[in-house]
C-alpha cells in the first residue's frame, strides 16, 4: 500500500496501488496516514516527499470499494487530513501521471507540489453531485485565487501541469523522467539545513491556517453528508462504473 524510503534526511513516501491507479481505500487512507506519523516522529526526517508509483499520482477515492470494506478504517479520510494538516515538517509533492479527487486537493495541504511535465490534475466533485473536499473550498482560493479555484471546482475539467504551475497550484514542472530526481535535489536543499529551524518556520507558516483549513473541512463534510448517496451521486457512480456519461435530472 505504501513504500517508504530514506535517502539522508529526506523520507520518501510512495502509494503504492498501482493497479488501481494509486486510488484511496480504507487500507491506504491508514497506511498513508501512519507513514506520515510515523515520519514526524522520526528525528533522522527533516523533510517528506509524496509520490505515486506506476502511471498515477492518485485518482482519489477508490469508488469501486465504496461501502464494500468489511473493517472500518483505523484513521480513515477525517485521520489524513488531520495528519496533514498537522504534519510538522516540510511536505514536497511530486506529481507523476494523473491526480483526482484528493490527488488533486492534497496540494492544499501539501507545502510545495511539483508535477511532471504529462501528469494532469482533476477535482471532479460536481460531476459527481459533490463538492470539494480536503480544505480545498479554502486552500485552493489562497493558492490560485478565486476565479481559478472557482474554475476548477465548479467545471470538474482537467488542468494540465503548465496551466497548474500558472495557477500557482503547484511550483514547477518538470520532465516526467527527471521530476523524482528534480525533486529529491530541492528536497535535500531544505534537508541541508537545521530540523530546528524547519519544524519553527513551518509552524509558523502554518499556525494561522490549521483552524481555517479545519474549519472548511468540518463544512465540507456537512454538505458531503448531505449530497452523497442523493440522487445525483448516485447516478454518477452508477455512470462510472458502467462507463457512461451521467444523466443528471
Amino acid at each position: 500500500m505504501l513504500q517508504t524510503q530514506n535517502e539522508g534526511f529526506v523520507r520518501v513516501l510512495t502509494l503504492d496501488r498501482p493497479e488501481a491507479l494509486n486510488a484511496f481505500n480504507g487500507a491506504l487512507f491508514d497506511a498513508l496516514t501512519e507513514g506520515l506519523l510515523a515520519a514526524a516522529e522520526d528525528a533522522s526526517v527533516r523533510v517528506a516527499i509524496l509520490t505515486g508509483s506506476g502511471r498515477a499520482f492518485s485518482a482519489g477515492l477508490d469508488l469501486s470499494e465504496v461501502g464494500k470494506e468489511t473493517e472500518p478504517p483505523v484513521h480513515g479520510a477525517a485521520g489524513l487530513f488531520e495528519a496533514l494538516i498537522e504534519f510538522p515538517k516540510p511536505l514536497m509533492l511530486a506529481i507523476n501521471g494523473l491526480g483526482v479527487g484528493f490527488g488533486a486537493t492534497i496540494c492544499g495541504l501539501a507545502d510545495m507540489a511539483f508535477m511532471g511535465e504529462g501528469a494532469r490534475l482533476r477535482c471532479p466533485f460536481t460531476s459527481l453531485g459533490l463538492t470539494g473536499e480536503a480544505g480545498s473550498t479554502t486552500t485552493f482560493p489562497s493558492l490560485l485565487g478565486h476565479q481559478a479555484a472557482s474554475w476548477m471546482l465548479y467545471s470538474s475539467a482537467w488542468m494540465d501541469a503548465q496551466a497548474s504551475k500558472a495557477a500557482g497550484l503547484v511550483l514547477d514542472v518538470f520532465a516526467d523522467d527527471s521530476l523524482a530526481d528534480e525533486v529529491m535535489q530541492r528536497a535535500q536543499t531544505i534537508a541541508a539545513q537545521p530540523l530546528s529551524a524547519l519544524l519553527h518556520s513551518k509552524a509558523l507558516l502554518m499556525g494561522p491556517k490549521r483552524e481555517r483549513i479545519r474549519a472548511a473541512i468540518k463544512a465540507e463534510n456537512v454538505v458531503y453528508a448531505e449530497l452523497m448517496g442523493g440522487p445525483d451521486n448516485r447516478e454518477a457512480i452508477s455512470a462510472f462504473l458502467e462507463k457512461r456519461p451521467p444523466k443528471f435530472a
